[in-house]
């Protein structure tokens, strides 16, 4: 299966650059170059993952982010930022964006963090521990992993294709002590060797709090675990 990546980057250096690395690994490649072209191209060449530059013209990387996570929920979107700052990372993150990549940055880096996403698209997030099941219900929350679609009391949620990965994987290892670094392992894709910060996990983590919890301040699903990760208590 030839997987499709959309790139999105005002620069035209970087832009051909990256399109000529991703093409050399087989992978189909459209470039857009702001953000107005991005939403268009999103929505006519379905891309299995997008690449998207924060700071790009006429729309945003976050407006962007957000439109393409609201019409393609299944998408992978890796953003690009040459800001360090923190908050503009969370922000990303709570746009919809799985993960992040700060300029400047390593094209082999990013080669592995795109191999790793696309990977879990042609293989189980996990070991079933359970019976594999397309969709869940627990407290006043549904979830269709096989539609990605998710309701709250019955009212649509908006949640990520990492959002929906990492919920399962939480129902399936529903009462145990998940390891951040598990995360990072079965869901992302990472090795040892190439682990990122942990921190990637808790803006996820605090993202799906708010979605899901009544109270984020006093969570009830989805439960810390000082020192060692979270737990899922449905």
């Amino acid at each position: 299966m030839q997987h499709k990546i959309l790139i999105v980057e005002d620069e035209e250096i970087i832009r051909l650059g990256l399109q000529d690395n991703f093409e050399l690994e087989n992978y189909i490649v459209e470039t857009a170059a702001d953000g107005e072209e991005a939403v268009a191209k999103a929505d006519s060449f379905l891309p299995h993952l997008v690449i998207l530059d924060l700071m790009i013209p006429k729309k945003s990387g976050f407006e962007v982010c957000r439109i393409i996570r609201k019409k393609h929920p299944e998408c992978f979107i890796i953003m690009l930022t040459a800001k360090t700052e923190e908050t503009s990372k969370v922000a990303g993150l709570e746009m919809g964006a799985d993960d992040y990549v700060t300029k400047p940055f390593s094209i082999l880096e990013l080669l592995a963090r795109v191999k790793a996403f696309l990977r879990r698209t042609e293989t189980v997030v996990a070991p079933e521990p359970v019976q594999n099941q397309d969709a869940i219900d627990f407290a006043d929350i549904h979830l269709d992993f096989k539609k990605y679609e998710a309701t709250k009391n019955g009212e649509p949620l908006e949640l990520s294709a990492r959002e929906f990965q990492i919920l399962k994987y939480f129902w399936q290892h529903r009462g145990e002590v998940v390891l951040r670094e598990d995360l990072l392992t079965d869901i992302w894709g990472y090795t040892p060797d190439n682990m990122p910060s942990t921190r990637t996990i808790d803006n996820h983590i605090v993202n799906l709090r708010k979605k899901l919890e009544d109270d984020q301040t006093n969570p009830k699903i989805i439960v810390s675990i000082r020192g060692a990760g979270y737990k899922f208590d449905a």
